[in-house]
């Protein structure tokens, strides 16, 4: 006989699953946690005995919630300023070990800005089949068309894609100490430091959403790199404090401007050397952040 707390059990036992699925599809911490929420209120209203696959009528309401809220949203995105960056993900497995799961998985800003990419149906069949691993006949079921059509979406999904790689999987104290040296060179000044560490065609995307300054178009090349943050560095009058974590699962940091969360920084490291340098300073998109 189901009792009347298996709803909440049903949905605590997957919802590292739907957070997973909902933060994928929207680059947005916010909106994802709104959505399951969502989901485990549809899920209590509803006869437990009526639904076979609770994991799946669970990923079917969530990816239908994102499809809507991302078609809604498409013009607002259109009209960003400057590039736009996924909310940042605080990595920490120590303290929520629930969060393993979205490890498991490449949850990148790089890989996320790659789903950007695609409408709000390819992503969801692409993230189903890729991530999730189901079969196309569910898929079908979940976005209301053929596993055949399905089937095309995914191939079509995934060489929009491309073969995304991650950053390197260097041991967490070298990435550590990669970080720490770059955040070093900047607050010191070492320009020739700084530049050792990047590749010679780095690229920078400041995501300030016209909130607060930030570069409305990406910084390319390493010496450009190094003047935008020498800029920064000769106008920071203000008292500030970072701390090292780890963000979308790349090494990063969190800047603190009178002990108030300024941004974040991700690194996106390729053989030994920093590509890519993803820096979210609109206010908005850091609330959920301590």
């Amino acid at each position: 006989m189901l009792n009347e707390t298996q709803p909440e059990q049903l949905f605590m036992l997957h919802r590292p699953l739907l957070f997973s699925l909902a933060y994928r599809m929207l680059g947005s911490v916010h909106d994802a946690e709104d959505i399951i929420q969502e989901a485990y209120f549809t899920l209590s209203e509803t006869s437990i005995e009526q639904v076979q696959n609770p994991k799946a009528y669970l990923c079917k309401i969530v990816t239908n919630r994102c499809i809507d809220l991302l078609k809604s949203a498409r013009k607002k995105r259109e009209t960003y300023v400057g590039p736009w960056l996924p909310e940042p993900l605080i990595i920490d497995t120590e303290k929520d070990p629930e969060q393993n799961y979205m490890m498991k998985e490449s949850i990148s800003t790089a890989y996320l800005l790659l789903l950007e990419q695609l409408s709000e149906t390819e992503r969801a069949v692409f993230l189903l089949r890729e991530v999730l691993q189901y079969d196309y006949e569910y898929i079908a079921e979940v976005v209301g068309k053929s596993s055949t059509n399905c089937r095309q979406i995914f191939h079509r999904a995934r060489k929009a894609v491309g073969n995304h790689r991650a950053s390197d999987q260097i041991p967490t104290p070298r990435a550590a100490a990669l970080t720490e040296q770059f955040v070093t060179a900047i607050v010191s000044g070492n320009v020739n430091k700084l530049l050792s560490l990047l590749a010679v065609d780095a690229t920078l995307l400041s995501d300030g959403g016209g909130k607060t300054k930030a570069a409305v178009l990406p910084i390319l090349g390493a010496e450009r790199i190094v003047r935008f943050y020498m800029g920064i560095l000769a106008k920071f009058t203000e008292d500030f404090s970072y701390k090292f974590t780890t963000v979308n699962g790349d090494p990063g940091i969190i800047l603190y401007v009178e002990n108030k969360v300024f941004g974040v920084l991700s690194l996106h490291i390729q053989n030994g050397l920093i590509h890519q340098i993803y820096w979210v300073v609109n206010p908005e998109k850091l609330t959920h952040i301590k």
